[in-house]
């Protein structure tokens, strides 16, 4: 019997220090993959003289959202902040004619990456099977890529070479709040949703500009193993 109770206390033990290894205490590594829509906002301001457009009013753009394979790394600095890495592949953006140039349909295309660490907190106790958090991260959002349409070349240098443009890449912070849910003891669905507030000028080979507040909206969803 007492051998009993001693193995029992040793098998006890070994499940409460799994346990403590599965939650999300200090020291916690987390692995997740899933997939990020990031949606810009719109129109952008108009486009510097001279605007050809149409005479109907100023040039303006919208960006289309972009979903895309992602993930990212999280370590648990302590049992309740959290330091986060979202991972993904570059955002590829079609730029669309608004304003004067509504139904023009595409003028061109960019590819965006935003790099972002983000400081967490995370609610409840470590051990908990559901866990929201709030986040505030610092993002460096890169554009390049950028290629013009023929919509594009005809609208601000009709009858010369085709123009090219750069969008300035910017470094904003991200609120961000989430949760994530123990599917088990290493497996957990995560989802999540930032919107940072993110204004940035486009530069046109012809000398013009046009500005955007893009202020992108991201949300994701997926699933992770921690260890």
């Amino acid at each position: 019997m007492k051998h009993q109770l001693k193995f029992l206390a040793v098998a006890v033990a070994a499940m409460l220090a799994t346990a403590n290894v599965c939650a999300q205490t200090a020291g916690t590594w987390m692995l997740r993959a899933g997939a990020t829509r990031l949606a810009p906002v719109g129109p952008s301001s108009c486009m510097s003289a001279p605007d050809y457009g149409d005479g109907s009013g100023c040039t303006r753009s919208n960006v289309s959202a972009s979903t895309e394979p992602a993930g990212g790394v999280t370590y648990m600095y302590t049992d309740n902040l959290s330091v986060d890495v979202p991972l993904a592949l570059p955002f590829k953006h079609d730029v669309i004619g608004a304003g004067s140039m509504q139904g023009a349909g595409k003028l061109g295309e960019v590819q965006a990456l935003p790099v972002t660490v983000f400081v967490q907190y995370r609610f409840f106790p470590a051990d908990a099977k559901f866990r929201p958090y709030v986040g505030l991260g610092l993002t460096y959002a890169k554009f390049f890529k950028e290629q013009g349409s023929y919509h594009l070349t005809q609208t601000t240098n009709p009858g010369g070479p085709a123009t090219t443009f750069t969008v300035d890449s910017k470094t904003i912070l991200t609120p961000q709040i989430g949760a994530t849910l123990a599917l088990n003891d290493k497996w957990f669905a995560d989802v999540f949703y930032s919107k940072a507030k993110l204004s940035t000028t486009t530069h046109f080979s012809t000398g013009q500009t046009m500005g955007a507040n893009l202020d992108p909206a991201a949300y994701g969803m997926a699933i992770g193993y921690k260890f």
